[in-house]
């Protein structure tokens, strides 16, 4: 069983940045593909960022590219977001991701374990 706990959401203005953190269990961390997706009300959860098992490869929405950041340090079996630039349609609840493959995917249905999500709010 792999647990994921995020971290990190909050209230910030347009144009801040924040970082988040996600937490994983299981001594396979190294071994899974790593997402970020959100969620707000009213849409469907929707991708922001994936990284492969390595870190080595990156894939960003286009809603978020070259102002979000994923990153994971395998040693702490955490992944990251650092979301800078942020517009008030960032604001969302934002899920930590794991799929049981090295590789990237873009879909919910691509991963197999979430975490509960943290709230992200960017006023205007």
């Amino acid at each position: 069983q792999v647990r994921l706990v995020e971290s990190g959401g909050g209230l910030v203005q347009a144009g801040g940045s924040l970082r988040l953190s996600c937490a994983a269990s299981g001594r396979t961390f190294s071994s899974y593909a790593m997402g970020w997706f959100r969620q707000s009300p009213g849409k469907e959860r929707e991708f922001v960022a994936a990284i492969s098992s390595s870190g080595g490869s990156t894939y960003y929405a286009d809603s978020v590219k070259g102002r979000f950041t994923i990153s994971r340090d395998n040693g702490k079996n955490t992944v990251y977001l650092q979301m800078n630039s942020l517009k008030p349609e960032d604001t969302a609840v934002y899920y930590c991701a794991s799929r049981t493959y090295v590789g990237i995917a873009y879909g919910v249905r691509d991963y197999d374990y979430w975490g509960q999500g943290t709230q992200v709010t960017v006023s205007s």
